[in-house]
């Protein structure tokens, strides 16, 4: 029991701290020797990188940090020996990962609004899943000129996809929990979304 516990807390720590890695502040810093969350949404996502460094690092920062959300779950797929059947331990690993994004130990817990990290963890969980919703966000994305729009509704499809896919119980809670708290975090955006006053990209 207790070699089970120290392998649940090693998971979640492990995967908290990976996620807690600024990509988009480091590069931003290195390069440009500015603070990201000073900029733009104060972000340290792909989007905000793509106002300071253009679309070229946009995309860098974007694959970047969905490497970073899918490493933990993949590792924990891999190295599972507690509640395998459920699929819990990539769940608690992909929640600890988007945790670390958004509120970084590096950044005095700030952070960015964990959507390419959460794709990830999605692919990681489930790679027919992260796909389509990965083209449904370039879909959304491209027609409205709203990234945020398009990570939300893309997200939101990710529990109804894991539920027609039969994927564990686990996983499809993890979609609807990660949907809802992205949705938390983009509840600026949705205001000026619903103002009309939200940024597109070019």
């Amino acid at each position: 029991m207790e070699t089970k516990i120290l392998e649940i807390i090693a998971t979640i720590f492990g995967a908290y701290i990976i996620g807690s890695i600024p990509t988009g502040y480091i590069i931003v810093k290195a390069f440009k020797n500015q603070d990201i969350r000073q900029i733009g949404s104060g972000s340290t996502g792909a989007t905000n990188v793509k106002r300071v460094m253009g679309k070229k690092w946009f995309f860098i920062v974007l694959l970047l940090d969905a490497f970073k959300g899918a490493l933990p779950v993949v590792l924990a797929k891999m190295f599972a020996t507690v509640f395998t059947q459920i699929g819990l331990l990539p769940v608690l690993a992909a929640i600890a990962v988007i945790l670390g994004h958004s509120k970084s130990i590096f950044l005095k817990f700030t952070g960015g609004k964990s959507v390419a990290s959460g794709v990830g963890t999605i692919l990681a969980l489930n790679w027919q899943v992260g796909l389509i919703i990965a083209a449904i966000w370039s879909v959304i994305t491209y027609f409205s000129k709203y990234v945020s729009l398009g990570s939300i509704i893309a997200l939101w499809c990710s529990p109804i996809l894991m539920y027609v896919l039969k994927q564990p119980s686990a996983y499809i809670a993890y979609c609807l929990i990660g949907a809802i708290y992205i949705t938390y975090l983009h509840r600026e955006n949705i205001k000026r979304l619903l103002k009309g006053e939200e940024n597109k990209v070019r």
